[in-house]
């Protein structure tokens, strides 16, 4: 057979690969203050619009985060490294209503910044504040849409203009039930009708 001949292998969730991400989260108690805090691990989620900036995750209805979600309307998206992965795959296969994952895995929750519940992963590179403003449901699925509300990332991520590199982050991508590192960068937006010169400078080559 020809490289690019087709064949059909059915209807699934084949979108490949996705970002993988340690969402973090807390309950709320009678006295209307948070609980233990709580990670899990989600593949499906993604920017679904600039102005103003927000995301959405989808999760299903008996995940123990979707509770707390659901009570709070507040997460954080924690992006995954490459120290972060076992952690990051731990958080998707246990659940929080029966241990302190923060704690199983050794990891440090922090007030997550401009929210009144939710923590932050202190060990991720990047942090998202985010705050519930819809949610769809789907079947299987609740799909969360939030605006993001603040960023925190680690200071060495930035550049001496305080540029975000996200480059130094060594993050990590989530391939047909398999975890990668980003590998070695091919292009930029807008490469394609740049010049050799824009080119050179932005890829590093002399």
């Amino acid at each position: 057979m020809a490289k690019h001949d087709k064949k059909d292998i059915g209807v699934s969730t084949i979108l490949n690969p996705v970002p993988v991400v340690m969402v973090s989260c807390a309950g709320v108690n009678a006295d209307n203050e948070a609980e233990r805090p709580n990670i899990m691990t989600v593949a499906w989620a993604g920017t679904v619009n600039s102005e103003p900036p927000m995301l959405s995750v989808s999760i299903r209805k008996s995940r123990h985060s979707h509770k707390l979600i659901t009570e709070t309307g507040e997460f954080v998206v924690n992006l995954v490294s490459k120290s972060l992965c076992r952690a990051c795959d731990y958080c998707g296969v246990k659940s929080g209503a029966d241990e302190d994952k923060f704690k199983a895995c050794g990891l440090t929750p922090v007030k997550a910044s401009c929210l009144k519940y939710a923590y932050a992963v202190k060990e991720a590179p990047v942090s998202i504040s985010c705050t519930v403003r819809n949610v769809i449901e789907l079947g299987s699925h609740d799909m969360f849409i939030a605006e993001i509300t603040a960023v925190t990332a680690d200071s060495y991520l930035l550049d001496a203009q305080g540029r975000l590199c996200l480059d130094d982050a060594r993050l990590v991508a989530y391939n047909h039930g398999e975890y990668f590192l980003l590998g070695e960068k091919t292009g930029f937006f807008g490469y394609s009708v740049a010049s050799e010169d824009i080119i050179a400078k932005r890829m590093g080559k002399k």
